[in-house]
């Protein structure tokens, strides 16, 4: 029990870093958790600058207590207006491209 504990406490402090370290370098973030089933929870974060990233832990808890430590404003769910802050490059084009394209 106490190396279950000991593990979800490192997870926590990890996804913590990674938000943390994320909101700064963009200005601040707000973000979304979504479920997909087996594999865990997702959070997607939008920095202030309209750049954008995710995280995936087994466990709703670790990213919403990361999301506060943070200061990231949590939203129930990744409506337009938090959709329409997201910038996207070439990169994101090109994969969209090809994935209606087939590949």
């Amino acid at each position: 029990m106490a190396e279950t504990t000991e593990r979800a406490g490192r997870l926590e402090r990890r996804v913590a870093r990674r938000v943390s370290a994320f909101a700064a370098a963009h200005g601040g973030a707000e973000g979304q958790i979504s479920y997909l089933g087996v594999r865990g929870y997702r959070l997607v974060l939008v920095g202030a600058d309209g750049g954008w990233g995710d995280v995936v832990a087994p466990a709703r808890e670790p990213l919403a207590r990361a999301a506060e430590r943070a200061g990231v404003t949590l939203h129930d769910a990744f409506d337009a207006e938090l959709a329409a802050r997201v910038r996207t490059g070439p990169y994101e084009w090109r994969r969209m491209a090809g994935m209606q394209l087939g590949r």
